[in-house]
C-alpha cells in the first residue's frame, strides 16, 4: 500500500502567502526525504486556499524531490481544457524524471465554473466530455476529436509528451454509482474521496467499480482503490485531537454554512475518529489500525491519502505528522 499526502496549500487569515506556499513546497521534499510514496496538490480558486494552480506547486517541488510521486489532486477538469491539463501534467513528468500522476475530478466547490465561463448544470456533461478528451491525447500524439464545448481537434500533436508511456490518470470520485462505474468501464485508478460518515459504508459503490472493471475486460493491475481521507499522526491521540478538533471545527462549520449545514459539533467529530469513522487519527499504531480496518472494508486499498492541512495545524507540527508517517506509520503496514 501507497501511502501519502493531499494538500490544499492552506493559508491561514492573514498568513503570509510567500511563506505558506513556501512551506508546502518543504512538506513534499520532507515527505520524500522520510520515505512517504505520494504527495497530492488539489485546486481551489478559494481566499483561504493556495492551490489554484497546482502543477506550478509540484514543478517547484519536483527538482527538489527524487523518489516520491507528485499528483495533481484533484484537477477540476470540467473547469479546465484538457490540452493545457495534458501538457502541464507532460512537462510535471519530464521535470520529475517520470514521477507525476493526476486525479481527475469534478471538485467540491463550484467556484471554478463561472471564472472559467462554465455554466453549472452542465457539471457532469463537462466532465465526461473532458475526462473523453483527455484520455485521447494520452493515448495519441496526434488527435481527433470533437465535442460540445471545445472546439474540435482535427489531426493535431499535442505536445509535450511525457516520459511515462502512460502517464497515470485516476478518477477522484465522492459518492454517486455513475462515477464509481464510470471508471471501472475506462479502467481508471479510482481515489475515493471520503471526509465524513462510514468508511465501509463505500464498500458497494467499489464492488460495483470493480464489477464494471472486470465486464470491460480490465485485469486487477488496472483497477487500484485508492483512499483520500481526513487525517493527522501525533504521538498520542490526546495530543491529536489537542491539534486538530479546533481547527477541523472552524473549517467545516464555514464550509456547512455555505452549504446549509449546520456547525461541526464535538460529538460528531469523536465519531468521526472512532472505529468506524473517516478521519484517521491517533498515534502511529491507532492510525495504522484504521487504514487497515478501511483497507479490509473496501476490499483491499492500493493507496492511502491524509488530509492535514485544513486544520490549522502549524508547519513544525505537519512536519512531525510526516516524519512520524515515514518513520513510523509506513514500516507498521509493510
Amino acid at each position: 500500500m501507497e501511502i501519502g499526502i493531499d494538500s490544499f496549500a492552506d493559508k491561514r487569515e492573514g498568513a503570509n502567502s510567500v511563506q505558506s506556499i513556501n512551506n508546502v513546497i518543504e512538506r513534499i521534499v520532507f515527505a520524500d526525504k522520510v520515505g512517504l510514496n505520494t504527495f497530492g496538490i488539489g485546486e481551489h480558486h478559494r481566499k483561504e486556499f493556495l492551490d489554484s494552480a497546482p502543477f506550478m506547486i509540484l514543478s517547484a517541488a519536483a527538482a527538489r524531490t527524487k523518489n516520491i510521486k507528485l499528483i495533481s489532486a484533484v484537477t477540476v477538469l470540467s473547469a479546465a481544457d484538457p490540452v493545457r491539463v495534458f501538457q502541464n501534467l507532460s512537462t510535471l513528468d519530464l521535470i520529475s524524471g517520470g514521477r507525476a500522476e493526476m486525479v481527475a475530478g469534478r471538485g467540491s466547490f463550484s467556484e471554478a465554473f463561472p471564472l472559467f465561463g462554465f455554466d453549472f448544470k452542465d457539471y457532469d456533461d463537462l466532465f465526461i466530455e473532458k475526462l473523453d478528451l483527455l484520455l485521447n491525447i494520452r493515448e495519441n500524439e496526434f488527435v481527433n476529436w470533437s465535442g460540445k464545448f471545445r472546439p474540435a481537434l482535427n489531426n493535431l500533436p499535442i505536445y509535450p509528451r511525457p516520459i511515462q508511456q502512460s502517464v497515470p490518470i485516476w478518477l477522484g470520485v465522492g459518492g454517486t454509482t455513475q462515477s464509481f462505474a464510470r471508471a471501472g468501464t475506462l479502467g481508471l485508478p479510482l481515489m475515493v474521496a471520503i471526509i465524513g460518515g462510514n468508511t465501509h459504508r463505500f464498500r458497494p459503490l467499489v464492488d460495483i467499480y470493480r464489477q464494471a472493471g472486470k465486464e470491460a475486460g480490465h485485469g486487477p493491475d488496472k483497477l487500484k482503490v485508492g483512499l483520500h481521507s481526513l487525517g493527522y499522526v501525533a504521538k498520542s491521540m490526546d495530543e491529536a485531537v489537542n491539534l486538530y478538533y479546533e481547527g477541523y471545527a472552524k473549517m467545516f462549520t464555514k464550509i456547512g454554512r455555505e452549504r446549509g449545514w449546520g456547525p461541526v459539533t464535538r460529538e460528531q467529530f469523536d465519531q468521526q475518529t472512532g472505529p468506524l469513522g473517516a478521519i484517521v487519527l491517533g498515534d502511529p499504531e491507532q492510525v495504522s489500525e484504521k487504514i487497515r480496518r478501511h483497507s479490509e472494508a473496501l476490499g483491499g486499498i492500493d493507496r492511502f491519502q491524509f488530509q492535514m492541512d485544513i486544520a490549522d495545524i502549524t508547519h513544525d507540527n505537519l512536519l512531525k505528522s510526516i516524519e512520524l508517517i515515514g518513520t513510523e506509520v509506513i514500516p507498521r503496514l509493510n
